[in-house]
């Protein structure tokens, strides 16, 4: 929604919309490539800059089917060639781009526990999955995630009306705090969270190989790079982002399960909503999709600036989400004091971080403009500014949330100017 200089808006172009069939050679839709023309377009006309995410999780089904997608390293291929076209077909009007969205999820909800597509996983994490392998293909899709994001960032940089444009991976780390604060095993089991959750992908476009705490764990289930592709993978960002919603308390786990292997576990915690002592992770209104937090944006930002050397960090979303069940009207949906509270929060928590932790953020997107699909949940769970009456022609609705955002924006309402003890 936001950048911190100009007027901004985040957008996904869909793989399966450009190569319906997956590859160039089996057919471009060219309807496909004027409604990104078209849309880039009208941004522009409104003094609107695009940042546009290349992958958000839409792997077409015709590659699916051929190789399993992602479970594949054939996929490396298909996903520069796709890259390649969409950075010389839009390159010239996009200067920011996300290669991308939130690895981790991907990897994890979609290979390891089976919550969000393709639905993967062993049967003693969900009898309902029909297949996968818990522990051994969430690191085998992240592998060709990672892989495939070397490849584009080589091709964006190669594409010569592409100069002057940037390109990061949009992360989407919790913040942890310690389960118990008098026990060391649970204040050491944060700095090991984060660089499973994080470090994944983070620390490995940066360094060009996994954190060593992640190769130490997870041993040989964990596929290993060869020296060329550690050198694209090195330096493979010019920017850091960051989806941001919320945080948890780290519980370190003493004796892990060897038999039952999985992303959480091999990062020895276990996640809880309250501490040793019963107590919250910040506050969750009854409407509230997940825990409020904002200390927590505000720690793992300075935690970023500290680990990796200060790199530039755009806050890619940060949002608020609400399910209302029965209750869910036009009136209870536009009346979201406890979203524009949480904006509020967040952005108080941001500026401090900017001017007192003096963490280089450059860039800031609500999540999101209106009520959208949400994956797994669908439409129930809504995080728009906009309101939108799925019952009455998609009609749209300014909520409290919107008519405060747009203040911030347009009069420079600012962060210093809320009260402090609304953190």
């Amino acid at each position: 929604m936001k950048s911190l200089n100009s007027d901004a808006f985040r957008m996904s172009i869909a793989w399966s919309r450009i190569f319906p069939h997956g590859r160039k050679e089996k057919g471009v839709s060219q309807a496909g490539v004027q409604f990104y023309h078209d849309l880039i377009d009208e941004l522009l006309r409104n003094g609107i800059i695009p940042f546009v995410t290349v992958f958000h999780w839409d792997t077409p089904q015709a590659l699916e089917d051929e190789y399993g997608g992602f479970l594949s390293e054939r996929i490396v291929k298909d996903f520069r060639e796709y890259a390649e076209f969409v950075f010389e077909e839009y390159g010239g009007k996009v200067k920011n781009w996300v290669t991308l969205n939130e690895p981790w999820v991907f990897a994890h909800a979609g290979y390891d526990v089976g919550k969000k597509a393709p639905g993967r996983c062993s049967s003693y994490v969900d009898k309902e999955c029909p297949d996968g392998r818990s522990g051994y293909e969430a690191y085998l899709v992240s592998h060709n995630l990672l892989n495939a994001h070397a490849e584009a960032y080589e091709a964006l940089k190669k594409c010569e009306k592409c100069i002057g444009s940037k390109v990061g991976i949009a992360h989407s780390p919790a913040w942890f705090e310690p389960h118990d604060f008098k026990d060391a095993a649970d204040g050491a089991s944060v700095d090991r969270a984060l660089d499973f959750m994080m470090g994944w992908h983070l620390e490995t476009t940066m360094k060009g190989d996994y954190p060593a705490i992640m190769k130490e764990i997870v041993g040989p289930r964990l596929p290993q790079f060869t020296q060329k592709q550690k050198e694209k993978l090195k330096n493979s960002a010019d920017f850091v982002g960051i989806n941001y919603y919320s945080s948890v308390f780290s519980n370190h786990v003493e004796k892990p399960d060897p038999s039952k292997p999985m992303f959480k576990q091999d990062s020895l915690i276990t996640w809880e909503g309250k501490n040793v002592d019963d107590i919250s992770i910040g506050s969750q209104p009854v409407t509230a999709a997940l825990p409020v937090y904002a200390r927590g944006f505000r720690k793992l930002l300075k935690h970023i600036k500290d680990k990796y050397n200060n790199p530039e960090i755009m806050i890619m979303e940060n949002g608020y989400g609400e399910h209302f069940g029965n209750k869910d009207s036009v009136a209870v949906g536009t009346a979201d004091h406890n979203r524009k509270y949480y904006l509020q929060r967040h952005l108080l928590a941001m500026h401090e971080a900017i001017c007192i932790d003096k963490v280089n953020v450059t860039g800031y997107f609500v999540w999101s403009l209106l009520d959208n699909f949400e994956w797994q949940n669908g439409y129930k769970h809504r995080f728009g500014l906009y309101y939108i009456d799925f019952n009455d022609n998609l009609k749209r609705h300014e909520k409290e949330s919107g008519k405060y955002y747009k203040e911030f924006l347009s009069q420079g309402v600012r962060p210093s100017a809320i009260k402090r003890d609304e953190l």
